[in-house]
């Protein structure tokens, strides 16, 4: 499987750039880039994570001028020999550069080759290697805290002293039944009951943190309904801080969805601004009315716009119905004006927090803000010992260990023999192991690492 060559990528993204880089790793990463390099030292004489002036040269036509890093392993990020070679950053060049690197004996990188092998070398471990992309790919301040908490190991940590613990329970219990002299298993059901409601609670904290870890990688998708006029598409504006939505007096301006991207308090909101709900008969409002509707179904936040200078009506009475049983938040909009509508009358129809807001004035802002943060992450995040499971893969098996651990449990309630607890236990360290990457197979591996990017 691990074919020990040397590959060649662009590492950073295919667009203009001031900086280019083009990274080479593998047994002859120095040397075939000797063969392209023309700088006072030749690269195979230098010390090892130091940093040399020079051009790429091909065929006697110099490419560019550049700074080249030679990083000897073990002390790389893929365990071998690293060489990087910083260009500006044009996509011409790059590719002429990796063409001449290509030339000279390296071959192209898989998508997340480098990465798959600082896994093989054993530099990471599958849960650490999984964070890289999701480092990549974060969108918030909270997501990136999470995604660098498991690159450093928190999770692995866990997983591993978890492992350890099972495992030696195991060992004991085998140990006993092949040498019951030596070995006394007298009071052990009971001893080891607590021992595995302790694992119990530890893995079930993990995947109960997989929702807020949904939220933490992919944001929470949030869906602005109202009927026309009550200050949809201006309560869009001022969350996403521009005139991102066309507002005006006439009813029924907005009669598609229109989505944006926002942040608060480190949060990702997916914003859905959406057609305002009436009964009408112009054909194309209502196909937007429609949308507005499926688009309740599947949010994660309503956002309620309430027109509070007119009274509550049939359309309102509707939308309500449709928003009973999602988490909603209610705005009491235009407070600025003479409001015809009370937080009671709401109440009355939707369970609901309740804010008074002024989309003209901003005011109520700081108060939607702090609910919503309150509403996902009960107040607050610890996110300096907090870990929250945001891969599915891994959640799964964090599932199938506790189902496993359970079991082990009801074998330890209904006095079963001690060869029961055995078999129930290792399938919950093989469980715990496939995070990590202890258990896997090959073609497992492969598909996890061609999600990744080219050049990581």
């Amino acid at each position: 499987m691990f074919q020990k060559d040397t590959i060649a990528a662009i590492a950073t993204a295919m667009t203009s750039a001031g900086i280019g880089i083009i990274r080479v790793s593998g047994p002859d990463a120095v040397d075939i880039c000797d063969r392209v390099y023309r700088g006072k030292q030749r690269l195979s004489e230098v010390e090892s994570h130091t940093v040399h002036y020079g051009h790429i040269v091909w065929e006697d036509d110099v490419i560019d001028e550049v700074m080249v890093l030679v990083l000897r392993a073990p002390r790389t990020y893929t365990r071998e020999d690293t060489v990087e070679i910083d260009c500006h950053g044009g996509i011409f060049v790059m590719e002429k550069i990796l063409e001449a690197v290509l030339r000279s004996g390296a071959r192209p990188a898989e998508p997340g080759e480098f990465t798959k092998r600082a896994f093989l070398n054993g530099r990471i471990d599958l849960s650490q290697a999984e964070s890289v992309m999701d480092v990549i790919s974060s969108s918030s301040d909270y997501a990136l805290k999470n995604s660098m908490h498991q690159l450093n190991g928190m999770l692995s940590d866990q997983i591993k002293e978890m492992r350890e613990k099972i495992l030696y329970e195991i060992a004991y219990i085998e140990s006993a039944l092949d040498d019951p002299e030596h070995y006394d298993l007298t009071g052990y059901e009971e001893d080891l009951f607590v021992k595995v409601e302790r694992l119990i609670e530890k893995i079930q904290h993990l995947v109960d943190t997989s929702d807020q870890g949904a939220i933490l990688r992919e944001g929470v998708r949030t869906v602005i309904v109202g009927k026309p006029n009550a200050g949809k598409s201006s309560l869009m504006n001022v969350l996403a801080r521009k005139e991102r939505a066309i507002v005006t007096d006439i009813a029924g301006t907005t009669r598609d969805t229109l989505e944006e991207q926002i942040r608060i308090h480190g949060i990702t909101l997916n914003i859905v601004d959406t057609a305002g709900i009436r009964d009408t008969d112009d054909v194309v409002e209502q196909i937007g009315v429609e949308k507005a509707m499926e688009s309740i179904e599947d949010a994660d936040l309503i956002l309620y716009v309430v027109d509070g200078a007119a009274a509550l009506d049939k359309n309102d009475l509707h939308i309500m119905e449709k928003c009973s049983g999602h988490k909603t938040i209610a705005l009491l909009n235009k407070s600025d004006l003479k409001t015809q509508v009370t937080e009671k009358d709401i109440k009355d129809h939707l369970d609901a927090e309740v804010i008074s807001f002024s989309a003209k004035d901003q005011t109520g802002l700081e108060n939607l803000e702090e609910r919503i943060k309150d509403m996902f992450f009960s107040g607050s995040l610890d996110m300096n010992q907090e870990i929250f499971i945001t891969n599915a893969r891994q959640k799964h098996a964090l599932q199938m260990a506790l189902e496993s651990l359970q079991h082990t449990r009801e074998s330890i309630m209904d006095h079963m023999p001690e060869d029961f607890f055995s078999i129930d236990l290792m399938e919950a360290y093989e469980q715990l192991g496939y995070i990590i990457g202890e258990s896997l197979e090959d073609d497992l591996v492969n598909e996890i690492f061609s999600k990744f990017c080219m050049g990581k």
